[in-house]
């Protein structure tokens, strides 16, 4: 069939998105799942030849040709992969088995006599589960985090940029104590700066298993009882980089990637809230949006400017959350010592990725293209005088008002107050002349605490 190129993608993802998602490719693809499996092979046969117990034995130019076979992997090697798995290749039948044709391409780079101690002792899932442990670090460290890290930098210029700008602040979508746009927007740095953290913490904790069929050596042990099998097999999982997991089934239990998986999903959340506020405050025009020459915002009413990226962002973060939740939810269960449902799910993590890699992307485009409307802000800020009542029935109770909060309440809750009424108030009141100055210079956009300040705890 001939390649009819994205547009006829079954997923948005490998179509209409492929230009955001092309980074991942390299480790979520199944041509990359071939790569990291042969590299695993490869690096297992030569730990195998470098133990004094075993006749197998490779020298440095086999070891390099041996290394070769995963360092230049490309695209005709994939193919014959799959040819080995589904069609036969090479005097090789098919083998309907994508771990086995791995070890057959293993295996024709070799002479007859090393071609037994490819794969030796191993069940297909001590090699899955370490080949999905190396790409998902690759992606997370070399992709997501990476991503993240910007977005954060691009957060924090943001926050320092406007921490001076007031804004009318919203608790229960009413108007409360004013804030600063910069201090709202460092609260989101912050929190993703954490969020950070715990998934590097998560990729950080990846384990492996190399122990055969159920967890027990026994193949290893049964055919060199006097090595010491989990010492070798945590000596070789560790130099990959990964934790040692000394207690398993057939499978890794995947509570390390159920960990990492709840730590993305933690940061897409953060970063769903902040699209929501950024949406929020385009919607009440706090915020304006640079306009894109010819970019139409719709079909029908042509002075719209709408928020695409928040708002596709936001659907991109959702559904990367629902499809984490349910990777974390579904790889730590398996049935006895192993059912293969796990297999086809364990596919769909690159899918979970790249719709976070989209929502980030997005998310960093829609704050390139907004920057504060001071006046409006100011405009609003003006418009709702009665924020300020906070702050009047706090400074009476500093002077022993008993009455204070009541006060305020009476003057100003729902109704419409301005200054003036503040003000008339304020004369009226029974204090000393530089409280009634004190009073008298409260303004909403001056009640913004030290807000300013608090970005510089970034």
């Amino acid at each position: 069939m001939t390649d009819r190129g994205p547009l006829y993608a079954v997923s948005p993802l490998d179509g209409r998105y492929a230009r955001y998602t092309e980074p991942l490719t390299e480790y979520a693809s199944e041509a990359a799942l071939m790569r990291a499996r042969v590299e695993i092979e490869v690096e297992y046969l030569i730990a195998l030849a470098d133990l004094d117990a075993t006749p197998c034995s490779l020298d440095a130019d086999q070891k390099e040709t041996l290394r070769n076979r995963y360092e230049a992997f490309d695209a005709d090697d994939a193919e014959i992969v799959k040819r080995l798995e589904t069609e036969g290749y090479g005097g090789y039948e098919a083998t309907n088995h994508d771990v086995k044709a791995v070890e057959y391409f293993v295996r024709m780079a070799l002479e007859e006599a090393l071609e037994p101690w490819v794969h030796f002792g191993l069940t297909s899932e001590d090699v899955n589960n370490l080949a999905h442990r190396l790409l998902v670090t690759g992606a997370v460290e070399e992709v997501l985090l990476p991503s993240l890290r910007e977005l954060r930098d691009v957060l924090v210029e943001e926050a320092r940029e406007h921490r001076d700008v007031p804004m009318l602040a919203r608790t229960h979508g009413q108007p409360a104590t004013p804030t600063t746009y910069g201090k709202e927007l460092a609260v989101y740095a912050s929190r993703l700066g954490r969020s950070i953290g715990r998934i590097g913490a998560a990729t950080d904790s990846l384990s492996g298993k190399l122990a055969g069929a159920s967890g027990t050596y026994a193949a290893h042990h049964a055919a060199y009882p006097e090595v010491d099998w989990p010492e070798f097999s945590a000596a070789f999982v560790e130099s990959l980089g990964l934790t040692h997991e000394p207690l398993s089934t057939q499978v890794n239990p995947c509570d390390d990637l159920a960990a990492l998986f709840d730590a993305l999903a933690g940061a897409n959340n953060v970063l769903r809230d902040l699209d929501l506020d950024m949406w929020l405050y385009i919607s009440d025009r706090y915020l304006g949006q640079d306009i894109a020459a010819g970019e139409t915002g719709s079909s029908t009413m042509p002075h719209k400017v709408n928020p695409i990226d928040f708002e596709n962002s936001e659907g991109n973060l959702t559904k990367a959350n629902s499809d984490l939740r349910f990777l974390a939810d579904y790889v730590t269960t398996s049935r006895l010592q192993r059912d293969l449902s796990d297999s086809t799910v364990k596919r769909n993590v690159g899918a979970a990725f790249a719709h976070c890699l989209i929502g980030y992307e997005k998310t960093a485009t829609g704050l390139g293209k907004v920057s504060p409307n001071r006046q409006v802000m100011l405009d609003e800020l003006a418009s709702n005088p009665e924020v300020i009542g906070e702050a009047v029935q706090t400074i009476l109770r500093r002077e022993g008002d008993t009455e204070a909060y009541e006060r305020i309440k009476a003057l100003t809750r729902g109704q419409r107050v301005t200054l003036d009424d503040f003000r008339q108030l304020f004369d009226e009141l029974d204090v000393e002349e530089s409280v009634r100055e004190e009073l008298h210079a409260l303004t909403p956009d001056g009640y913004t605490g030290v807000g300013s300040e608090l970005v510089d705890e970034l």
